[in-house]
């Protein structure tokens, strides 16, 4: 019996002692940074036509503003959006961060944009580009912004972003 307990803890110890150096697995670190790293921040012209006050495109920016796209989302998608795609993209829920009008739990991290239209687009301090801009790629004029870089990183396609840019301009 000690025998056989011996030689158990010495195959047992001989599998802790093995060289296991080349089943572990060995990433290039400096590699994986570098493909993290985002691309430098971009500016980026409105298209033509971007602008729209179509009751759809309006709906479609609303419902990514203040959803996330996805089967929890707190309404039905409207015409346009498609959330069969959810477990493959999620975005939106710009309300987590910023307060516009009918919000539901407006964060206050990001600016309010209650009354955007007619604070800002009304007495002509914005205009459209700029609106477009700071949802597309904002970190053009706060390279510090905690706000999601959209277009630079492919999380909106440019026809949703015109789509926020006019839900965030429109008359509420």
């Amino acid at each position: 019996m000690k025998k056989t307990v011996m030689i158990s803890l010495l195959v047992g110890a001989s599998l802790f002692a093995a060289d296991y150096s080349g089943v572990i697995e060995k990433p290039n670190a400096s590699k994986i940074i570098k493909d993290d790293l985002l691309a430098k921040a971009t500016v980026y012209a409105m298209p033509e036509g971007c602008i729209t006050t179509d009751k759809d495109a309006i709906a479609r920016g609303a419902y990514i503003f203040h959803n996330l796209n996805s089967k929890q989302a707190g309404q039905k998608p409207p015409k346009g959006i498609d959330i069969k795609d959810s477990d493959t993209k999620q975005y939106g829920n710009c309300v987590a961060c910023h307060n516009i009008e009918k919000a539901q739990g407006g964060g206050n991290i990001g600016p309010d944009l209650t009354r955007y239209k007619a604070m800002f687009m009304d007495s002509g301090v914005r205009d459209h580009q700029f609106v477009f801009q700071k949802i597309a790629d904002p970190r053009i004029d706060n390279q510090n912004t905690h706000m999601t870089i959209n277009l630079t990183t492919k999380l909106f396609t440019t026809k949703e972003i015109c789509e926020i840019t006019s839900y965030v301009i429109s008359t509420k």
